[in-house]
């Protein structure tokens, strides 16, 4: 098995960040992204004209067939015909909606001519992005702040309706208590919910079963990872025929109750302590911390924390559910303003110094 990566031969990235650094409207700052080859990233921009433009940059091969996994590399057909010319990569300039967002979603339509790899997550962040987007007509900063920290899960609002329906005929006591805080969640995950703890829990659980119906078991432990858009389908429906006949429904009951025993191991046989915040931790680990006990001096965390990896403030969220990547470095700024302003944070602060008082000054 060979590897070729287009990241591997001459990249020179330095020179368009400083061309984008001397750019002075938006214009120009797409045109000094031109010869960025790798990685492929996501730019937004705007000017103190009121321009407005996104670029995806970076160069994509193109083959004639695009079959994924693995490939005959002997076949020309499945060799490297040419990449996506600059020009061709997905682009938006002063769209007429008035706005721009990116959060990891497919940023080009169905009908865009060339292959891209597939590979982007669900697209409900983004689409909670273009919900606040569309309320209203004019923003402030507190409005952007407000969004940079929002909690509603998406994917929890299209969830969770399908599994109350599943849970609805079911007789245990213990099922139905956890259902009735479910029916009553805004779907919101927040540090103090017990409705956003039960769904991520459960929410796991269920793609481990998706998962485990149709893989052995050490591929379906890595298959649960990236087979939430299937499990999402599965809680409305079997269109596929996935489970045996009439075999889903027991075995969205079967991840519920699973989820029940572990927030019980986790967390005590009060459901009333079940919130998202006592699984959903953030702890900021230095470099040397895992030399003697310099983790007591270094390390910083531990707080309860909202969101997770399908929320705006995508705070990720590791096997054991604590939050584990996210945005290191937010930034609000006011091109209208004169001269424009610029807000910023930067999650351990301005020093990575631990005897400065700015060490983690901002987390």
């Amino acid at each position: 098995v060979t590897l070729r990566w287009l990241g591997a031969t001459h990249c020179d990235e330095i020179t368009p960040m400083l061309n984008a650094s001397r750019a002075h409207n938006a214009d120009s700052f797409r045109a000094a992204l031109h010869d960025w080859r790798s990685p492929t990233f996501s730019f937004v921009f705007a000017d103190t004209d009121g321009a407005i433009g996104y670029q995806c940059v970076g160069r994509i091969p193109i083959r004639h067939n695009w079959d994924r996994g693995y490939r005959p590399g002997w076949d020309p057909a499945h060799q490297w015909q040419a990449v996506i010319p600059y020009a061709g990569m997905p682009a938006l300039a002063n769209p007429p909606a008035g706005w721009i967002r990116t959060a990891n979603n497919r940023t080009a339509p169905a009908d865009y001519p060339y292959p891209l790899s597939g590979t982007w997550s669900s697209g409900h962040r983004a689409e909670r992005i273009r919900h606040m987007l569309e309320a209203q007509d004019r923003f402030d900063q507190a409005d952007f702040v407000r969004m940079h920290y929002d909690v509603r899960s998406q994917r929890a609002a299209e969830a969770v309706p399908r599994l109350l329906t599943a849970l609805a005929n079911v007789t245990d006591s213990q099922i139905q208590i956890a259902a009735t805080v479910l029916h009553a969640w805004d779907y919101r995950m927040e540090a103090n919910q017990i409705g956003a703890a039960l769904f991520e829990v459960f929410f796991r659980q269920w793609c481990r079963t998706v998962a485990a119906a149709r893989f052995a078991p050490e591929t379906a432990a890595l298959m649960a990872d990236v087979i939430g858009g299937l499990a999402l389908m599965l809680l409305a429906e079997d269109q596929v025929g996935w489970f045996s006949a009439g075999d889903r429904e027991k075995q969205i009951v079967a991840a519920f109750r699973a989820t029940l025993t572990e927030l019980t191991s986790r967390l005590g046989a009060d459901l009333d302590g079940w919130t998202w915040g006592l699984l959903h931790t953030i702890t900021l680990h230095h470099p040397l911390s895992s030399r003697g006990d310099l983790a007591s001096l270094l390390n910083r965390g531990g707080y309860a924390l909202g969101g997770n990896a399908f929320t705006v403030w995508n705070t990720g969220s590791d096997a054991h559910y604590a939050a584990n990547l996210g945005a290191s470095y937010r930034l609000i700024a006011d091109l209208s303003s004169s001269p424009p302003v610029l807000w910023g944070m930067d999650t351990a602060g301005q020093s990575g110094h631990p005897g400065s008082q700015h060490y983690c000054g901002q987390l």
